[in-house]
């Protein structure tokens, strides 16, 4: 998985399940660290 797409997946998942700026931060990383994960 290219990392574009990858971090385009992390952040339209982070916008979603974030609750503010610490949170989609948080939720960005652990998403970009799963689909590093998978690939």
């Amino acid at each position: 998985m290219n990392n574009i797409f990858r971090g385009l997946l992390a952040g339209y998942g982070a916008k979603k399940l974030g609750g503010g700026c610490f949170g989609t931060i948080f939720v960005f990383i652990i998403i970009w660290v799963l689909l590093g994960q998978c690939s």
